[in-house]
């Protein structure tokens, strides 16, 4: 995973903990393992799903995914890539990823996002709190942005891709 960091020093160990924590649960999405992929979130931690599903605690977002892992999504996998992570106090941030849902090879392009709310538990370990996904759409950005100019964000830098 990469990211653009808006970081100190000290937060370099808590970075590493939330990749660490996001590529952990792509893994267990591809497990197929819902239990492991709910262990992720906070109990009371709230999943706005790409199709406007809303799924509540950790316990029930694994359930749900158990179910689409045994259905839908059986066999997929989940690629994550980091585009922006940065920390509002010592136990919350946000994480702004780019992704893609796959079976196979990883996907030329990762046409969706999703905006993650990260908390540090009182045993010091990084969960989720919240996770909005969405689907990028490119032609409908780019018409934007031709008729309304002033509607298009300031470029970011960007760190280096890794899978």
């Amino acid at each position: 995973m990469s990211a653009t960091e808006t970081t100190e020093p000290s937060e370099n160990a808590e970075s590493t903990a939330i990749r660490a924590l996001l590529e952990s649960s792509a893994e267990a999405w591809g497990r197929g393992d819902g239990a492991a992929y709910g262990s992720h979130f906070t109990e009371d931690a709230t999943d706005v799903t790409f199709v406007g599903t809303v799924y509540h605690g950790a316990d029930e977002i694994g359930r749900a995914h158990q179910a689409l892992f045994d259905s839908f999504l059986k066999g997929t996998r989940l690629t994550l890539e980091v585009l922006d992570l940065r920390f509002h106090g010592p136990a919350t941030a946000v994480a702004v990823t780019r992704g893609e849902v796959h079976k196979g090879r990883r996907p030329r392009r990762l046409g969706k996002l999703a905006t993650y709310t990260l908390v540090r538990t009182p045993a010091s370990t990084w969960r989720i709190a919240a996770v909005q996904k969405t689907r990028h759409r490119p032609l409908m950005e780019a018409f934007s942005f031709r008729a309304q100019p002033t509607t298009r964000p300031r470029p970011r830098p960007r760190a280096a891709v890794a899978s």
